[in-house]
C-alpha cells in the first residue's frame, strides 16, 4: 500500500491503531478455518468516525477494507484475499448501556459475547444467542454471520435480539437503523438486511440488542443411545410432544469416541448417538418438562439418562460437547468443517446419508450440533493430502445436494463468506443471486466493503 495513504489512514486514528509490518498483519490474514492473503494494513478504529474516515479515503483511492471481530468465523467472511485494510474492532469493546427498565442493551462491536451474558445476568437478565465460540468471539462478527448456538431451538439465533444498529455504509455515511422498542415497523427493515451480510453492506459500530429475563433454573439431561437413529428420532418425539427444550444437542459414534479419547467421561463403547437436552423457567415447569422428556428418551431405548438441576454435575454433562471440536484432530490433522440445517424430520435421513458417504468416500466423517433445530456440523477429518482434499470436495458437494434435496439450506450459522460461494446457486435461483448482488452495488457502487465474499466469482 502506498505509504501516503498509510500516512493519511494513521493521521486518522493515531499511529497506536495502526499496525504495519508483515508480522502483524500475518495474524489478521485467517480465520478459525481459512487462511488468506496477507492484509496490506491493519487498523484499531475507535468510533464510527473513524470508520467513516476510513472508508470515504477507500472510495478515493480504490482500496479494499474487511471489517474483523475476534476471527473465529469458519467459512473465510473475514480473511483477506489481497490488498485489503482490515478494521479490527477489538478495542471498540465497551458495553455502553444495560436498561433494566426496557429490558436493552447497547454494544458496541467488539464485546464479548460471553461478558455480555455475564453482565447482563448480574441484573437478572439473559441473552440468549450463544454460539460455541461464544468465549472469544464477539457481538459484531455475531450480527455479521447471525450466529446460533445451543439456545436457538427456544431463544432464536442472534437477528431475533438485535433491534437496532449504527452502521457506517461502504461510501462513508453513518446511519442509524431500527428502534430501542420492542416494535417498530417504520420503513423498510434495514436492521436485518445488515443482520447475516458478512460485512459487505455496511461496518456495524453499535447494537441495540434486546435482553429477556434470566430463567429461575434449568435441569440438564444426558441421554445415551446403542442406536443413533434412536437418538435422532428421540428428538422428533420430543417436539411432536409439544415440548420446547431450550437445548437439544447431538452427537454420533464417531463425534463420542472423539471426545472420549480426550476427556474421558466413562461412556460405553457400544454408544452411538449421544443427546444433551436441557429446560429452563420456573421450578415447577421445569421438573415437569424434564421428567416428561426422560420418559419419551426411555421409551425410545435409550440405555441411560442422567437428569441434574446442579450447575457443576451440568458442566460435567456437557463435558464430551464442549470438547469435540477439537477432539477431532485426533482422527486426522485437517478439518472441513460444515454447517447444514435440515428439517427435523429429516434428521434420521440425514445421519444415514452421512454414514453412507463415509464409507463412500473413505474418509472419517462427524456429525454433532443443535439437533433441536436441525442445524448439524459435519467434520470431514482427512490427511492433508491432495487425494483425500478431493475426496473431501466431492463429499461436501453431496452432503449440500442431500441437504437441499431433504428441504434444508447449506448454512445455519457459519455464513456463505469464501469456502461457501461456489455452492450458493445449489440453494438460490439465478434471480435471487442477481437481486441480491444489486442490493451490494446499491450500497457498495465501488466494491470496497469485504469483496469477493458471498457470491462466486
Amino acid at each position: 500500500m502506498d505509504s501516503k495513504i498509510i500516512d493519511e489512514i494513521t493521521s486518522i486514528v493515531g499511529k497506536e491503531n495502526v499496525q504495519a509490518s508483515l508480522e502483524e498483519r500475518k495474524c489478521y490474514s485467517y480465520d478459525g478455518r481459512m487462511d488468506g492473503a496477507v492484509p496490506d494494513l491493519i487498523v484499531f478504529p475507535n468510533s464510527a468516525s473513524h470508520v467513516s474516515s476510513i472508508l470515504v479515503l477507500a472510495n478515493t483511492h480504490r482500496f479494499p477494507v474487511i471489517p474483523r471481530g475476534l476471527g473465529s468465523g469458519l467459512t473465510g467472511g473475514s480473511v483477506p484475499i489481497g490488498g485489503e485494510v482490515v478494521l479490527v474492532f477489538t478495542r471498540m469493546n465497551r458495553i455502553l448501556e444495560i436498561d433494566t427498565e426496557n429490558l436493552v442493551t447497547v454494544v458496541e462491536p467488539g464485546v464479548i459475547t460471553f461478558v455480555l451474558q455475564e453482565e447482563v445476568a448480574k441484573k437478572g437478565l439473559f441473552y440468549p444467542p450463544d454460539p460455541s465460540s461464544y468465549k472469544y468471539s464477539s457481538i459484531g462478527g455475531n450480527v455479521a454471520e447471525c450466529a446460533g448456538g445451543p439456545n436457538s431451538m427456544k431463544y432464536g439465533v442472534t437477528r431475533d435480539y438485535v433491534l437496532g444498529l449504527e452502521v457506517v455504509l461502504p461510501t462513508g455515511e453513518v446511519m442509524n437503523t431500527g428502534v430501542r422498542t420492542m416494535k417498530g415497523v417504520v420503513g423498510y427493515d434495514l436492521t436485518r438486511l445488515f443482520v447475516g451480510s458478512e460485512g459487505t453492506l455496511g461496518v456495524v459500530t453499535k447494537v441495540n440488542l434486546k435482553l429477556i429475563p434470566l430463567p429461575e433454573t434449568k435441569a440438564t439431561m444426558l441421554a445415551l443411545f446403542k442406536n443413533v437413529e434412536e437418538a435422532a428420532e428421540t428428538v422428533s418425539a420430543v417436539v411432536a410432544a409439544r415440548i420446547v427444550p431450550s437445548t437439544m444437542e447431538f452427537m454420533d459414534r464417531a463425534s463420542i469416541r472423539c471426545s472420549e479419547q480426550a476427556s474421558p467421561m466413562g461412556i460405553p463403547e457400544d454408544v452411538d448417538g449421544l443427546l444433551i437436552i436441557e429446560v429452563d423457567g420456573d421450578q415447577a415447569s421445569v421438573m415437569a418438562q424434564a421428567e416428561k422428556i426422560r420418559k419419551i428418551v426411555l421409551e425410545h431405548h435409550a440405555i441411560r439418562c442422567d437428569l441434574t438441576q446442579d450447575l457443576k454435575e451440568a458442566d460435567k454433562l456437557w463435558q464430551a460437547r464442549r470438547t469435540v471440536s477439537q477432539a477431532t484432530y485426533n482422527l486426522n490433522p485437517v478439518k472441513v468443517n460444515e454447517d447444514v440445517v435440515v428439517p427435523r424430520s429429516e434428521i434420521p435421513t440425514l445421519i444415514r446419508a452421512l454414514e453412507e458417504m463415509g464409507k463412500k468416500y473413505r474418509i472419517p466423517i462427524l456429525s454433532f450440533g443443535h439437533a433441536g433445530d436441525g442445524n448439524f456440523h459435519v467434520s470431514m477429518m482427512i490427511k492433508d493430502t491432495e487425494e483425500e482434499h478431493a475426496r473431501a470436495e466431492a463429499a461436501v458437494e453431496e452432503l449440500f445436494a442431500r441437504t437441499i434435496s431433504l428441504g434444508g439450506t447449506l448454512s445455519g450459522e457459519h455464513g456463505i463468506g469464501l469456502s461457501k460461494a461456489p455452492y450458493l446457486g445449489m440453494e438460490l435461483s439465478d434471480q435471487a443471486i442477481l437481486t441480491m448482488k444489486k442490493i451490494k452495488q446499491l450500497f457498495d457502487p465501488n466494491n470496497i466493503l469485504n469483496p469477493g465474499k458471498i457470491f462466486p466469482t
